[in-house]
């Protein structure tokens, strides 16, 4: 069984959000924006695990927001993508986002643990328990207008998936959303559970995260607030006698000089940026979920455009290196990364930043990472 990075290693965990989509995590029309195909998400995640880089984290989209570009209009399944991603690498996580409204807990629990088992016990689920209503018209499902119901809903879905998980009798279960007859899980998961996270805002979301996650998954957009925040979660975890690590996520533009990386940012997220899709996006965001704090995203409509309101690591490899470590006093566990191109631009950073991070500390040198795996 190949050591989970996610439950281990680094002190400050790195990975990547969204290359299944396409565009990425850039609401841009330039015409060197993410293309999501297989080939380049096979390539990304080579290059990803040969460098040390955490994890991998898919967004699960069924349609997409519109614009010139129809930002996210094109998505690659995320249990299918993870299951060939960990068939094809040898220590990265890959995680599966899955909507708990459109996946049956019963055929979610044996499909993690076939990827699972792919992955040599490299896998990780990423719980949504829903926001988008345009989604859910799409699919033919009501979503819940408060989020009580909707988190009801998503917790007797994962006590379901956890029995199957823990369970090796056939067991029965009769509560409010679900009603199973003889039911058991066969596999399980290697270690008989995956790294779990779970993107919340809400009041409702957080008693979730932190009633079931390992990993909160929230926005970086003011650290002073996020320091306090974080303590505020964790503190709320201990209390359950829980532990629940927080990360976040940021977008990378890095070149040599300022400058250069500022002239960048302009023409991808200002001069060409899609500002329809943009709008589109926030527009959902107020009316349906609390992801992002409201009295915040009035503020960050430049960072949607930029990154779907991540964290700027704008600059040369000194200051993209500086934002990071300014994550990691803050008290955040990790953050994913995404970059206009991954696969291009990835190799300076590797090359450029991650040595930085590993002088300081929050990064195991790779070299000493294989020698020990």
């Amino acid at each position: 069984m190949t050591t989970n990075l996610m439950l281990g290693g680094n002190a400050f965990k790195l990975g990547t959000f969204s290359s299944n989509c396409s565009s990425g995590m850039s609401v841009t029309k330039v015409p060197e924006r993410w293309d999501n195909s297989w080939d380049n998400n096979l390539r990304l995640a080579k290059m990803l695990d040969d460098a040390g880089i955490d994890f991998m984290l898919p967004i699960a989209r069924w349609i997409g927001y519109g614009g010139e570009t129809d930002f996210h209009g094109s998505v690659l399944e995320t249990m299918t993508w993870a299951a060939a991603l960990l068939a094809s690498t040898r220590n990265i996580s890959v995680f599966a986002t899955i909507h708990t409204a459109a996946n049956h807990p019963v055929v979610v629990a044996k499909q993690i643990a076939t990827i699972d088992q792919v992955g040599k016990g490299r896998a990780g689920l990423n719980i949504v328990a829903g926001w988008n209503k345009p989604e859910y018209e799409a699919l033919g499902l009501q979503l819940a207008d408060d989020h009580e119901t909707r988190y009801e809903y998503a917790q007797e879905w994962f006590d379901v998936v956890r029995k199957l998980w823990s369970a090796t009798e056939h067991f029965d279960w009769n509560g409010k959303h679900f009603t199973l007859k003889a039911v058991k899980g066969d596999p399980r998961p290697q270690r008989g559970t995956v790294p779990i996270i779970n993107a919340a805002g809400s009041p409702q979301g957080r008693e979730f995260a932190t009633d079931n996650a390992n990993f909160l998954f929230t926005p970086a957009i003011d650290l002073d607030r996020s320091v306090e925040e974080i303590k505020e979660l964790k503190a709320q975890a201990a209390a359950k006698n829980r532990k629940v690590d927080v990360l976040t996520f940021s977008h990378v533009i890095c070149r040599p000089t300022e400058a250069e990386a500022r002239d960048y940012l302009k023409h991808t997220a200002d001069d060409n940026a899609d500002w329809e899709a943009v709008d589109n996006l926030i527009r959902l965001q107020f009316a349906h979920a609390h992801s992002f704090p409201h009295d915040l995203m009035k503020l960050i409509r430049d960072r949607f455009a930029a990154g779907h309101g991540g964290f700027p690591l704008i600059g040369t490899p000194e200051q993209v290196a500086e934002g990071i470590l300014s994550l990691h006093k803050t008290g955040f566990a990790g953050t994913t990364l995404s970059f206009i191109d991954y696969a291009e631009e990835f190799p300076y950073f590797r090359d450029n930043v991650l040595p930085l991070l590993e002088q300081a500390g929050i990064r195991t040198p790779r070299m000493a990472q294989a020698a020990a795996e």
